[in-house]
């Protein structure tokens, strides 16, 4: 697709006057920016019990320069302090997982297959379990975790309060931040729900800066989940693997190029 001259002229005046007009309010207010980061985590962290749907989008750079996105659905349920249940399907992967506080089951739907391993303590320490010990970026994750404040502020060397934008017909706060390595936005609704909408991750270390996309769709709080919810049963037929396998759970297909690293 390709923009006529004039066109591009008229955009980079308007987006050079917004930002002239803004430069010293809006993009200013680095402190705006995490008062209102910090709301989202204090509102999410004090929630126990969440039910979310998603869709998300990573891309990958090919040897050639070409950028491909791939992309995924899924939804989780969370139970604070230590009950986790999520699955994300895509075109190359359909998996499941389940925590019950002591034990993770991971199962390949597409590949009739699963991984089961000792893990007690909560989901904040499962987060970095799967991350540390077996290589599963569980990018936006951090968004759940009961201390998201801290997590996303480390390493961050400028803050911004962008604006007002809309995700989804939601009203929402627009924030941007830099760290040595990323950049990353976050879009929070407006009101007495400050629900993280939308996440936007860029790779500065990766050429062409891939990017990755997390789109909270569904938001449900303030009820109890069933008894068997978080029980896992594997289905007939599916075969038990080692834990070392599970990099073959990943968004990406064998083989894809690297990613955006959230």
């Amino acid at each position: 697709m390709t923009m006529h001259k004039g066109t591009k002229a008229v955009a980079r005046m308007v987006v050079a006057a917004m930002l002239s007009v803004s430069g010293s309010s809006t993009l200013a207010r680095a402190g705006d920016a995490q008062a209102i980061l910090k709301a989202m985590s204090d509102y999410v962290s004090s929630q126990k019990t969440i039910e979310l749907t998603f869709d998300s989008d990573i891309e990958v750079i090919t040897p050639q320069l070409e950028k491909i996105q791939f992309t995924n659905s899924g939804e989780a349920l969370l139970s604070r302090p230590d009950k986790l249940r999520a699955h994300r399907v895509g075109g190359y992967a359909d998996v499941s997982l389940v925590f019950d506080g002591k034990t993770v089951s991971i199962l390949g739907n597409n590949m009739n297959a699963y991984a089961q391993f000792d893990a007690p303590g909560s989901v904040d320490q499962l987060i970095q379990a799967l991350r540390m010990g077996h290589g599963i970026a569980l990018p936006g994750a951090d968004l759940l975790q009961s201390n998201s404040f801290d997590i996303l502020v480390a390493g961050v060397k400028e803050a911004k309060h962008v604006g007002r934008g809309v995700v989804d017909g939601r009203a929402c706060e627009h924030l941007a931040f830099r760290n040595a390595d990323t950049d990353w936005q976050l879009w929070v609704e407006v009101g007495e729900r400050p629900i993280p909408r939308k996440m936007v991750i860029t790779s500065k270390t990766v050429n062409s800066a891939p990017q990755y996309t997390l789109r909270v769709k569904t938001w449900k709080t303030g009820f109890k989940p069933a008894a068997n919810a978080f029980t896992f049963a594997p289905p007939a037929g599916a075969q038990k693997i080692s834990p070392d396998a599970l990099v073959d759970l990943d968004e990406l297909p064998q083989g894809a190029p690297s990613g955006a690293q959230p």
